[in-house]
């Protein structure tokens, strides 16, 4: 009999944890298993057989309720119900939950369910939104209401924003107590870092297991072309690049803009993922390119960076530092989270948040050691610790086991 994987994420194959899920849903089936994906929108082609949970109409629908309410998570209710049907008729032998936040999905319902159907559920933490009343990271404003009990939100407007209502306590209180119920419930927290945050949340007693993230280095690699340098007449220059899905606060544009003061016409800064509106606000100096889909555009990108810069203030275990290593381009970033975890003295430097002048610095060290004094380390360590047939092959241990 085949068994059965269906994971739940907000996107499938868009995005890191879209392409994260659907790297596990290709080495299940290359396990033997059949693999499912559901997911709320950016529908693309995927290897598994995929769901839509709702639709267009709904997704909008469940941001009114989070704009005006704080009820992000908590609408949904029909799609999220016709969702439950079909999982009855998949019969999975294991349900691996990604982000079940992104106006897709009713977190409430879902749990009902799981509570019943005692199916064993893996769920990858790509950030802290399961532990909170409101916000998806918490120490970029240094609170620490998600230990006991969360009230009165420093970070309501952020997302998921609500522009009127604070049910930060009440959002708190619900989701300790469905999220606390399942029996057969095994926690991925995707850093070191999230999962010493775990020891200290309401969801302290569940098992946890460490699974970084992978990244395909079949793809991710060193290439040769020049074509981004010839485009921008870029040849001799030493290029910082930086990459984000949204460039919010908390990814440090402003400190790229701090940058660009810093340094001399040697330097060029190029960052993508930036919006229309972002790119308009840009300095001058600074090249902007909106968020691409296209894995060659970005790996072309960071083969000919010099370094990538991530000056992030609040992350998980950021998948750009993964794939910059795979195209053999050194990293710095920020002492935040899980991000220096990706890397070591031979591969990057880590700087304290917003030191600008240990920040330049480092990548004065770059420059002067050059690119190719790390690049072999750089594609040595994103084969060793970081090839999603690795990585993911744990998650396909870890179903078997639990279904043992």
């Amino acid at each position: 009999m085949i068994k059965k994987v269906l994971q739940i994420n907000s996107v499938v194959n868009s995005g890191s944890t879209g392409r994260i899920a659907e790297e596990i849903g290709q080495t299940a089936i290359s396990c033997g298993w059949k693999s499912y994906i559901a997911y709320g929108r950016n529908e693309r082609t995927s290897k598994s057989k995929i769901i839509r949970i709702g639709n267009d109409l709904d997704i909008k629908l469940h941001g009114i309720q989070t704009r005006l309410f704080d009820r992000h998570g908590l609408t949904s209710k029909g799609a999220t119900k016709k969702f439950i049907q079909e999982i009855k008729e998949i019969k999975p032998n294991i349900i691996h939950l990604h982000n079940i936040h992104g106006y897709y999905l009713n977190y409430e319902i879902l749990f009902e369910y799981l509570i019943i159907a005692n199916i064993p559920v893996v769920w990858t933490l790509h950030d802290c939104w399961p532990i909170t009343g409101h916000c998806s990271y918490f120490s970029f404003v240094g609170c620490e209401k998600w230990k006991t009990e969360c009230y009165k939100c420093p970070q309501k407007g952020e997302y998921p924003a609500s522009w009127l209502i604070d049910r930060s306590r009440e959002n708190y209180r619900l989701k300790k107590s469905m999220f606390i119920k399942l029996s057969n419930l095994t926690l991925i927290p995707v850093s070191n870092w999230l999962s010493e945050i775990l020891k200290e949340s309401f969801l302290q007693k569940y098992p946890t297991k460490v699974i970084h993230n992978g990244i395909d280095i079949n793809v991710f690699r060193t290439a040769t072309g020049m074509n981004f340098r010839l485009k921008h007449n870029l040849q001799d220059k030493f290029i910082l690049l930086g990459v984000a899905n949204v460039w919010e606060s908390r990814k440090g544009l402003k400190d790229f803009i701090e940058l660009n003061k810093f340094l001399n016409d040697q330097f060029q800064i190029v960052l993508v993922g930036l919006n229309s509106k972002q790119i308009n606000q840009l300095p001058d100096e600074i090249i902007g390119i909106e968020r691409t889909e296209s894995v060659e555009e970005l790996v072309e990108l960071y083969t000919n960076s010099d370094v990538f810069v991530n000056p992030t203030y609040e992350d998980n275990f950021p998948t750009t530092n993964l794939e910059s290593l795979a195209c053999g381009t050194p990293v710095i970033t920020y002492k935040t989270g899980g991000s220096p975890e990706a890397i070591d003295e031979s591969t990057g430097i880590v700087v304290e948040q917003g030191n600008m002048n240990k920040l330049v610095e480092a990548i004065y060290t770059i420059k002067k050691n050059g690119k190719q004094y790390y690049s072999d380390a750089c594609v040595e360590r994103a084969h060793r610790m970081y090839k999603k047939e690795d990585r993911y092959k744990e998650y396909i241990d870890l179903y078997e086991s639990l279904l043992k």
